[in-house]
């Protein structure tokens, strides 16, 4: 292996496989000139960001999978998948047909999946960038269903982190003072590759399960998001605030531009304070903003760090209190919301930062989260749509194919064939391609409102009977410490368990583990993507930028990124909207009004589907085929190409 890649990723090479898999040309079967420019910028003078976030989804299963010559270990390979459905003896004899890799388990959900999808348009833009997080040695969680008892179990995630692909230690380590005692900390790298494998991002993730640490010390990086013990939560918003900067100057980055990622990485401040900050924050839920106790925070980290920390991120309710989402706000040069509307929320909750929040909307990696059939669909217009694959905001010309019948048809077909692809996924419980097929994914959460469509069981089925079968596929983890969420996680699998006897007009599938692979299969399968949140307390959402991209109609109420694109004619908007001004409470969820809009609202869509499918409109008349084109055409403008570009000139200014 040559010297200077070596030198370049600063790799511990005291393990002699990974010589096998890094060459002078390949990086785990990429190209390796990306990486080696990649390490020069980064180590030059050139302008550059670091990005920090607790969690990063980089759907490697579906997207850019690195190769091997070291065998993988088997806990790496997901398979197996269990699924939870009104059709029980289906659930009991058979699996989902899943053998895949892993995702690498360092995300919960969407804010994760948006910063993995941010990486890779940096990426793509060629950007000087370092991403920082954390490897966490057990994953979030993987969940299990009591099988017919209702309920979710949490099992800790097993894998090997030393057989991962791409996944590489490197030789430089750190350390951090955790409540007066040295923690020693282990750095390790991943690639994150452009579209065209031209350009890459390194990604480094910080881990305290090193043998030098004692055992306390050890766990503080195994779970994600471990809410149980504040002070493990403490210490884990160091390891990736405090110990990212040492991370950086331990490997001799030279940066311009530190990038806060939610508020969970606020502490590099402490570590930094002359350095130019930027924050996002992601969350308008009140539980979304971190606070720690004065006293423990001192003790955890040190008189000197709390001090800094008092005087700019002290709760302004508590002030016995730190607020994380204060500190990140008062020390950063840039602050932004992640939609329009939730920058308008955001200035209601922070008035004092009003002047400083911006909007920047999030997106979607497009090529991540484009179906193979909807891609070739696109390249076979290319020359009427413009290079969409090296401007992903082309898309938004789709628009000038509304009136073209051949587009129109072969749109039609390239639906049809992930339609298929879904229920060849799902053929063990008799999915049909020509069935109107709906989907509710994503992390089950109060305001998000997972129990919507199932609160009148009886008019779904009557919608079915008058119209035409409906198959409902649901996915979503609870976190195992929200009782408020597995309350509604056990309502729906009762309500499920309930239809049982409606098998032959309405088809319901709940998937256990939701992932990027779930997502992706979902997202360009469906329909129709319903997203049913309790404005205004969605910041964003990004699932429903995932359907679009792939011609899927939305069914939702007006809130996050769905107010950007209320009157582009994507799908149905139902529901409750706060008072101008206002932002109400989370606790009132009006499930009744909102439900009874719901079916409606769906009724009609389906309607609209049956008689497009089953020919009585015809493909080039049909108004569903004119929204499919909208939602392809709003995809220009709803993808992180356009985001990180946002970033880049108004945020991070290099």
């Amino acid at each position: 292996m040559p010297a200077k890649i070596i030198d370049l990723i600063q790799l511990d090479t005291t393990e002699e496989k990974y010589r096998k898999d890094i060459s002078s040309d390949k990086f785990f079967g990429f190209p390796a000139a990306a990486v080696i420019a990649a390490e020069e910028k980064l180590l030059a003078k050139t302008p550059s960001i670091a990005y920090f976030s607790m969690e990063y989804g980089l759907a490697p299963s579906i997207y850019h999978t690195f190769q091997t010559v070291n065998p993988t270990s088997k806990a790496n390979i997901s398979s197996d998948h269990e699924v939870f459905s009104n059709m029980q003896d289906m659930d009991y004899y058979h699996l989902l047909p899943t053998k895949k890799l892993l995702d690498l388990p360092i995300y919960s959900g969407g804010l994760g999946v948006l910063a993995g999808d941010s990486l890779k348009s940096a990426a793509d833009a060629n950007l000087s960038l370092v991403g920082l997080g954390i490897l966490w040695n057990k994953g979030y969680f993987k969940q299990k269903f009591w099988f017919r008892a209702g309920g979710q179990v949490p099992e800790a995630t097993s894998w090997d982190p030393r057989t991962y692909p791409g996944l590489v230690p490197l030789k430089p380590r750190i350390e951090i003072e955790i409540s007066g005692q040295k923690l020693q900390l282990k750095l390790w790298k991943y690639y994150v590759y452009s579209y065209d494998q031209k350009s890459v991002v390194p990604l480094v993730l910080i881990d305290s399960n090193v043998p030098e640490n004692p055992e306390y010390f050890r766990e503080l990086t195994d779970q994600l998001y471990r809410s149980t013990n504040g002070w493990i939560k403490l210490c884990q918003r160091a390891i990736l605030g405090m110990g990212g900067v040492k991370a950086i100057e331990a490997l001799g980055y030279d940066i311009n531009k530190y990038h806060l990622n939610e508020g969970h990485a606020a502490l590099a401040f402490v570590a930094k304070p002359k350095a130019r900050f930027a924050y996002t924050c992601h969350t308008p839920v009140e539980a979304g903003h971190d606070r720690f106790d004065l006293q423990e925070l001192t003790a955890t980290i040190g008189q000197e760090a709390a001090e800094i920390v008092k005087r700019f991120g002290r709760d302004e309710k508590n002030h016995s209190q730190a607020n994380l989402t204060l500190l990140a706000m008062s020390v950063s040069e840039h602050v932004n919301a992640v939609a329009q509307k939730h920058g308008e929320v955001t200035r209601l909750q922070f008035p004092r930062y009003k002047e400083k929040i911006e909007s920047v909307t999030n997106g979607i990696h497009t090529f991540t989260w484009l179906s193979a059939p909807i891609k070739e669909l696109l390249i076979k217009y290319k020359d009427r749509i413009g290079d969409w694959e090296n401007d992903p905001c082309l898309l938004s010309n789709v628009q000038n194919l509304k009136d073209d019948p051949a587009f129109r048809r072969d749109l039609w077909q390239a639906h049809i064939e992930n339609k298929q692809a879904l229920a060849k996924f799902l053929e063990f419980w008799h999915f049909d391609d020509r069935a109107f097929t709906i989907c509710w994914a994503r992390r089950i959460a109060p305001y998000k409102r997972p129990t919507l469509l199932l609160e009148d069981p009886n008019r779904l089925i009557e919608i079915a009977r008058r119209v035409g079968p409906l198959q409902i596929v649901i996915a979503g983890k609870a976190h195992p410490a929200d009782v408020p969420a597995s309350i509604h996680l056990d309502n729906m699998l009762e309500k499920i368990n309930m239809l049982n006897g409606e098998r032959k007009l309405l088809r319901i599938v709940f998937l256990e583990n939701y992932d990027t692979y779930f997502a992706k299969k979902l997202t360009i399968g469906s329909d129709v993507w319903l997203n049913n949140p309790l404005p205004p307390f969605e910041a964003s959402g990004t699932s429903g930028m995932k359907a679009i991209l792939n011609g899927v109609l939305q069914l939702s109420t007006l809130d996050g990124w769905v107010v950007e694109a209320a009157d582009k004619n994507i799908g149905r908007i139902f529901g409750y909207v706060p008072p101008p001004g206002q932002i109400g409470s989370e606790s009132d969820l009006k499930l009744k009004d909102d439900s009874i809009e719901l079916y409606k609202n769906l009724e009609e869509m389906a309607e609209l589907y049956y008689s497009t499918a089953g020919g009585k409109v015809k493909i080039e008349d049909s108004p569903w085929l004119e929204m499919m084109i909208n939602c392809i055409a709003q995809s220009g403008f709803f993808n992180t190409g356009r985001m990180i570009g946002e970033y880049r000139t108004r945020i991070w200014q290099v």
